[in-house]
């Protein structure tokens, strides 16, 4: 199977629940992983410039939980890529606002 992926995207937006994250934003991170058949010849063309884009586009959206970001950049690389097998999208939020020292909160989708 062949796997295209781009890990490590950062981006501030000031997405999140509280009040206070719409106004000073977070810090965030993207990995994306696609998986396709390697049974066809030539392979099958994962562009990284286009997953780079969808995950830029999805989080310039109003939205507040990783949840929602997660599912839009899912649905949107399957619709671009129908010929992969499976996705799988993982966004963090770096330093959430919780009491205590927290390196990140992550959500991940994988289908």
């Amino acid at each position: 199977m062949l796997t295209v992926s781009l890990h490590g995207i950062k981006l501030n937006a000031p997405h999140g629940l509280y009040p206070q994250e719409h106004v000073l934003g977070n810090a965030f991170e993207v990995d994306v992983d696609v998986w396709a058949p390697d049974n066809s010849s030539p392979w099958p063309f994962i562009d990284y410039t286009i997953i780079h884009s969808v995950v830029l586009e999805v989080f310039h959206r109003e939205g507040q939980l990783l949840e929602t970001f997660v599912q839009q950049i899912h649905a949107a690389l399957k619709e671009l890529f129908p010929v992969a097998e499976k996705i799988k999208v993982t966004v963090r939020k770096m330093r959430p606002p919780l009491q205590g020292e927290v390196k990140y909160s992550q959500v991940a989708y994988e289908k």
